[in-house]
């Protein structure tokens, strides 16, 4: 059996270095609050607000390191919230998305691109995608076995020697199956 780790997903957003200095002052560092799954990945101690078209989300939990590009992550729920209509992508891939305002301490970035909803994925660190027969970019299916089982097609595999085996999923996802944080899935396809 093929099990992986859940890490579930909510909402979140990158900042570059610019937009980190606009939100919060110059030269400002994010601290950290909890290492991630993915190694060097931490959830700041900083937090942000997001103002969409039709509604405000405060207290969106910045990660970091900073990215080169500012990029906010939402469930679909949060995007009928927000009035937003943000692709299903790939984290990264924000060309053409939407923009939202975002607000912090010390100044305020109207963002022209980079809402998403992150596509589900696995990080596979390179060992264990080659014991498993799993390629980078291969589509997989994965079964979570919550209170409301279910089968979840088309999970991106993304395989590097900089990852650590953890499968990716948003809160809709999570609440839909009835799955945690640090429950297992498993890879049946």
């Amino acid at each position: 059996m093929k099990k992986v780790h859940i890490g579930v997903s909510a909402r979140h957003i990158h900042l570059s270095r610019a937009h980190i200095e606009i939100l919060f002052g110059q030269g400002y560092v994010l601290h950290e609050f909890k290492a991630l799954s993915q190694p060097g990945q931490f959830a700041a101690e900083e937090v942000v607000s997001v103002q969409g078209s039709k509604g405000r989300m405060d207290k969106i939990r910045i990660l970091g390191p900073a990215r080169s590009e500012t990029q906010l992550e939402i469930s679909r729920t949060d995007s009928f919230a927000l009035g937003l209509n943000p692709p299903l992508r790939q984290s990264g891939d924000i060309v053409g998305t939407p923009g939202i305002k975002i607000i912090g301490p010390a100044g305020e970035v109207e963002l022209q691109q980079g809402v998403i909803v992150a596509a589900r994925h696995i990080h596979f660190h390179s060992s264990d995608a080659e014991a498993w027969g799993i390629v980078d970019q291969q589509m997989l299916k994965v079964k979570l076995n919550g209170e409301r089982p279910l089968i979840l097609e088309n999970v991106l595999a993304r395989v590097s020697d900089q990852f650590a085996l953890d499968l990716h999923i948003d809160t809709d996802e999570a609440n839909a199956a009835g799955v945690k944080t640090d429950e297992y899935a498993e890879i049946i396809d």
